[in-house]
């Protein structure tokens, strides 16, 4: 698998993104918190799509939000087999938006920790979503 973060895995479509923070199946591990949605159809061949944000509100300056999503977008491609793994296989294509809540700039480490964290919880909380959608029928 390929280190690089190419442009077939980024999530840009607004679309997408709409129905990301609709769905609301999300975990947090400080300070990142992962949304995620199956898409409905997929965009590109890769597993997932990823997108990250970081608010405004916390980090007026632009200078700052662009350092932080740059560490969190190098920290998620150097995880990314590890990412892929924790997503079921045959499930079809996922859209992923990796939030910022911290109120104060992170260190490479503070980031991995927390990426590897959400790593682990990820497909306990697929299963328990699957197990969710499968009751009320």
């Amino acid at each position: 698998m390929s280190l690089k973060f190419s442009k077939k895995e980024k999530l840009k479509s607004r679309k997408a993104i709409e129905q990301l923070f609709q769905a609301r199946q999300s975990v947090h591990v400080f300070p990142l918190r992962l949304i995620w949605r199956k898409l409905d159809f997929p965009l590109s061949q890769s597993p997932a799509q990823f997108a990250v944000s970081v608010p405004k509100r916390a980090f007026a300056k632009a200078v700052q939000r662009n350092r932080i999503k740059r560490i969190i977008r190098e920290v998620y491609r150097l995880n990314k087999a590890d990412f892929y793994a924790a997503l079921p296989k045959e499930e079809g294509q996922f859209g992923c938006m990796l939030l910022y809540s911290g109120r104060r700039e992170p260190t490479f480490a503070e980031i991995e920790k927390s990426l590897k964290k959400l790593i682990k919880i990820l497909p306990k909380k697929l299963k328990t979503k699957e197990r969710k959608e499968e009751k009320p029928t």
